[in-house]
């Protein structure tokens, strides 16, 4: 008899879960076993989500962190809090994305997308290795995208928007990706970006018209 239950006991920390393609993925951890700890930017569809979500094969419930990650010091607040409340994490699943096409900067003066889908990945990966090293055989998992081959690095202008600036940010979770790699070596915490391809998700949905209309139109093909 196989357990239907494989991730029994297991503490997935995930950014990006209550939407899209985060979401499916969070009921499908939780489906089977996994306990989730989310960190979200809106409170309402954090509630929402956790309510969908297969209660966890153990005794603790599911958490949620609120946060908007893009900011740096919401981004620290989380990742100091989840290091202080949990002492392992098996499953650390770094989602959380956006395209900005204007020029939004954050709190921080940053470009939102570099600030969005980078930084992030960087910043809690750091704050939560610990606990990651804490379990026996734990992974890191970041979301990265085929739009990185029309990125090109450079450090004098790390936090463009637009189509130039999203691909720079995927491009910079994969070298990210590909130096902690490196640095983990053959421990017990392996590290993998995966391409989901162009999936119907709210990206874009922040965009002006042309180019949410835009968006939809390939999403549907």
């Amino acid at each position: 008899m196989t357990d239907d239950t494989p991730l029994r006991g297991k503490t997935v920390v995930m950014t990006g879960a209550t939407s899209g393609i985060g979401e499916v993925a969070a009921m499908q951890l939780a489906a089977r076993g996994a306990r989730l700890v989310l960190v979200a930017r809106d409170p309402e569809r954090a509630a929402r989500t956790l309510e969908r979500l297969a209660p966890p094969a153990g005794a603790a419930g599911h958490g949620v962190h609120i946060a908007d990650l893009s900011v740096i010091g919401q981004m620290k607040r989380a990742g100091t809090a989840i290091a202080a409340a949990e002492p392992r994490i098996d499953l650390l699943i770094n989602n959380a994305g956006a395209v900005f096409m204007g020029r939004e900067r954050t709190v921080d003066g940053l470009g939102a997308t570099f600030a969005t889908n980078h930084l992030p990945y960087f910043g809690l990966t750091l704050l939560l290795l610990p606990r990651l090293r804490a379990a026996p055989a734990a992974r890191i998992i970041c979301t990265a995208s085929g739009a990185h081959t029309y990125g090109k690095f450079d450090m004098a202008d790390l936090d463009a928007n637009g189509v130039k600036g999203y691909a720079r940010s995927k491009l910079e979770n994969l070298l990210f990706v590909r130096r902690l790699a490196q640095l983990l070596g053959a421990g017990t915490v392996t590290v993998n970006a995966h391409h989901p391809g162009f999936v119907a998700t709210r990206i874009a949905e922040n965009t002006s018209w042309v180019w949410r209309t835009l968006m939809r139109l390939r999403k549907a093909m």
